[in-house]
């Protein structure tokens, strides 16, 4: 009898450590904890106010304008989401876009202000997002694959986004 029971608790304890254990979700990507410094914040902030536009700020330094919190799931870090979007310059030069067809990423793999931003709105949601360098493409140019410069260094960008979908 003592034997059965300490089986029975050997195979118990096994059981509550392996459940105590993290789970692999297959997942590379963390949660983000960054901030961009007071001077990019003031140059978005500089932006916004020679536009006369109102928008929000996220603790990162992320400046935001939600135009439909839709309903739904919440992006996280992992999610794969269904976006159609804009994004520009501050001299409103287009950078990218989805055309009409809605793209396809996990968040993790996107910019800072993305990961950020996608926050305050759920499924179905639009927001625009305007973002600091450190929080987008940071101090080097990004370049399209012929070398055109399309984002210049240090540049605030603009991202007019629809959440289509969070999987």
């Amino acid at each position: 009898m003592r034997k059965i029971a300490f089986y029975g608790f050997a195979v118990f304890a096994v059981f509550a450590f392996a459940s105590c254990l993290k789970k692999d979700s297959g997942c590379p990507y963390t949660e983000l904890n960054v901030k961009a410094p007071d001077s990019e914040v003031q140059k978005v902030q500089q932006y916004l106010e020679s536009k006369g536009i109102t928008a929000l700020k996220d603790s990162s330094g992320v400046y935001y304008i939600v135009e439909a919190a839709g309903a739904g799931k919440v992006a996280e870090v992992c999610s794969v989401i269904t976006v159609n979007y804009t994004g520009t310059l501050t001299n409103d030069q287009v950078f990218d876009k989805t055309n009409g067809t809605p793209a396809k990423f996990t968040l993790g793999g996107l910019i800072p202000g993305w990961q950020k931003g996608l926050k305050h709105i759920q499924t179905g949601g639009k927001i625009k997002l305007f973002i600091p360098p450190s929080l987008g493409y940071g101090d080097k140019d990004a370049k399209d694959a012929n070398g055109n410069v399309i984002i210049p260094a240090n540049s605030v960008i603009i991202f007019s986004l629809e959440l289509v979908g969070v999987q």
